[in-house]
Formats: C-alpha cells, structure tokens, sequence
C-alpha cells in the first residue's frame, strides 16, 4: 500500500543535501523496511559502505537482497543485531569492532511504537530497549570509532510524539510489563493512553540524546562529531502496520490517510547524514508537522531541558555503563 503515495522530496533533498559518501562507512539501524531501508539505499548510491544492523529474520535477508539489487556496485554488512536483546547488542558491536577501524556515520534510525506493556528478556520495557537503550549502548560503544573520523555523524531518530510530558526515571530501569498496561485509543490521533506515554518518552529520549551529545561533547572540546536528530512526520511503513496488529493504532484511520511514503519519510535521516552545511544540534522534519520537506527545525525546550538530559543520561548509564567521551 506504501507503494500507492507518491513521494515528492526525495530526489530534492538528494540534490540540496547530499555529498559525495565514497570511502565513508555507515551503521544502520533498522533496515528491513520503511525509514532505514530507504537512508541505506540512498547513502549506498552516494557510494557509501553501508553496515545493516537488524535481527536475524526472513524479512531481514530479503532487505539485503532487495538492496543488492537496487544498487549493485554498493557494499552492504549485514549483522545480526537484536535491539531487544543487549547481549545480541554487544556481540554485534564486537564483530563491527573487528572489521572496521573508523565509523563516519551512526544512523540510531530503529523503533517499535506503541506496543503492548511488555518486558524484554533484560527486563526493561520493550519500546525503550529498543528505541533508546540499545541505540545508547551502540553509540558509546561505537563513540572511538567515530571519534576517528574526520567529521563523524551521530543521527538520530525521534517523531512528532516527541511532543509531551518531561521524561521520567521509571521508564528507564527494569520496569517492562508495569508501566501502565496495554490500552490505546486507535480512532483518534492523539496518541493517547499508556502505550503511547511509552512511546513518548522513547521518542522525547531520542532526540535529548541529541542536545546531551551536543551539551557533552561541547564540555569535552570535541569538534569532529556532530550529534543530529530527525523526525519523518508521518509516514506510511511498516511500523504502523505492526502496532495496528498489536491493537496500538487504527491503521485504516483517517488520520493515516495524511501519511507520506517511506521515500519521503526518510528524508529528515538522510539529510542528516549527508547535509555537507549540518552543524551539531540541527533537527532536521517537516516544517508544517506531519508531512513536508525536512526542514531545519528549531527544537522545543523540552528537548535540551537540563533535567531532561539528567535523566536520559543516568537512566541509560544505569541501564547500560559510563559513555566516556
């Protein structure tokens, strides 16, 4: 059905915002479909290594090969990588560790959204696991690498449902399965009831990640890394298909019917890896809100709010360790 919405902004922000990528190494998160697997087509025709992180499924290794296929001079590294699995975290940034010297750019583009109150085998909530923590555990494992290169990118992926109450500890620490239960309201698009505060606050950390990269990075006088954060508006992907199977959303709403293409969707994230004028902080989304070209954005102060930032940090730290930069 995706198919069926004409994308009208792609092939410009390609034009406006894109460089040369060739000899630059890129991490994906999140390829099989939608947002990632447009970002990992696009940076591998620009000539990018392009690195897939998605856990091992059929639909996996049919992304690779629809890839293949689309761009059949690029370099594609498929790894297994399990974002509700921390060790299967780990075991993938040791086999990236093994291969590759230098990172230019980490795309934390993988989510899940409004799932059922469920805990992951870690015992943390499974929106959280897999849209923030596992991204944090990647990022500060992957920092070195990143730091070796001449401008290394840091991307981000958060939504509109951003948008909300401050962050909260609970939501960080092993409470999967008791954080409010399962109900939704799927006729409207206020992204209401308890599945959605969880997706909420994942989305919130997403992007204060950004601005306590920013913040930290800034302390530190590390100039070579720029944090970024994205959000696509509404886009027509698979991830609203899988929280509509698991009774999170009503995928034949009217307010779906608004959604643009996945093409279009990922431009905020691709713009954000290539833009060769992006300076550290830039968030990058449609302007007018839910579609539209990825425009520079001015961030709400929720987003670099101090606390907010304090319990980001501390919560994922717990969670996870000391990010050193």
């Amino acid at each position: 059905m995706t198919n069926q919405i004409q994308t009208q902004h792609l092939e410009d922000v390609i034009k406006n915002h894109g460089q040369d990528m060739a000899n630059k190494v890129v991490v994906i998160t999140g390829t099989t479909s939608g947002t990632g697997f447009v970002c990992a087509r696009e940076l591998a025709r620009k000539g990018a290594t392009v690195i897939l992180l998605n856990r091992k499924s059929e639909r996996a290794e049919s992304a690779l090969q629809q890839l293949k296929e689309s761009v059949p001079e690029a370099n594609f590294d498929a790894i297994d990588c399990d974002l509700q699995n921390l060790a299967s975290v780990t075991e993938a940034i040791s086999k990236i560790k093994s291969k590759y010297d230098v990172i230019d750019v980490l795309v934390n583009n993988a989510g899940v959204m409004a799932l059922k109150d469920q805990a992951t085998k870690d015992g943390y909530d499974i929106q959280m696991q897999t849209n923030v923590i596992s991204h944090f555990l990647l990022t500060k494992e992957l920092y070195p690498l990143l730091k070796k290169s001449q401008e290394g990118r840091i991307v981000n992926h958060s939504s509109m449902a951003r948008l909300g109450g401050p962050l909260k500890m609970e939501f960080f620490e092993k409470n999967g399965g008791n954080l409010g239960g399962d109900e939704a309201d799927v006729k409207t698009p206020g992204l209401r009831g308890p599945r959605w505060e969880r997706y909420h606050q994942t989305k919130l950390a997403n992007a204060v990640f950004t601005y306590a990269l920013k913040n930290k990075l800034n302390e530190a006088n590390i100039s070579n890394i720029i944090p970024l954060v994205a959000h696509p508006g509404l886009a027509k992907t698979q991830l609203q298909i899988t929280t509509s199977t698991d009774g999170g959303m009503d995928i034949n709403s009217d307010f779906m019917k608004q959604a643009q293409s996945p093409e279009d969707g990922a431009t905020g994230i691709i713009r954000a890896a290539m833009d060769p004028e992006a300076k550290a902080g830039n968030f990058y989304g449609p302007s007018a809100g839910w579609t539209g070209y990825p425009d520079v954005l001015t961030p709400e102060e929720l987003l670099y709010d101090e606390s907010n930032i304090q319990t980001y940090w501390n919560g994922c730290e717990k969670a996870v360790g000391e990010f050193v930069l």
